[in-house]
């Protein structure tokens, strides 16, 4: 990726914010449904592509889930800018996505998935709140 100025990187961030927020709204309806795996899925993806929108702002670039939550970790874990129980939750979803999508006999339930919900929705406003003030420094 060629370096971005900064109206670039408020235009993507921006759009991957939206983009998180649709995923979960396609979270909340699958639970509507019972699918769980699916539920599971769209959490992590919301997750993924804000921690994505965090990122862009800093100019890095990942090409992989593992790369993500390995910045993640180094860039704002440890500076206390996301919380380890906020990043615990991101590592959750991550293993039951990879779970859901890899594993034979996998089936996650209401049990599961559904409290996880109300965890992302604070999670995404938390990171929402963190770009927008990593914005305003731009």
């Amino acid at each position: 990726m060629a370096k971005l100025t900064n109206e670039e990187k408020t235009a993507l961030a921006k759009y991957r914010i939206e983009r998180a927020k649709n995923t979960l709204v396609e979270a909340v309806d699958n639970a509507s449904l019972g699918h769980w795996n699916l539920v599971a899925n769209r959490l992590y993806y919301a997750v993924f592509h804000a921690l994505n929108a965090l990122i862009v702002i800093d100019g890095d670039v990942v090409k992989t889930h593992k790369g993500l939550i390995s910045i993640i970790g180094m860039h704002y874990v440890t500076t206390g800018e996301i919380e380890t129980e906020d990043n615990k939750l991101i590592m959750r979803l991550f293993r039951m996505r990879q779970t859901a999508d890899y594993d034979d006999y996998c089936d996650w339930d209401a049990e599961d998935v559904s409290p996880l919900v109300e965890k992302v929705k604070s999670l995404l406003e938390k990171i929402e709140t963190l770009l927008n003030h990593k914005i305003a420094q731009l």
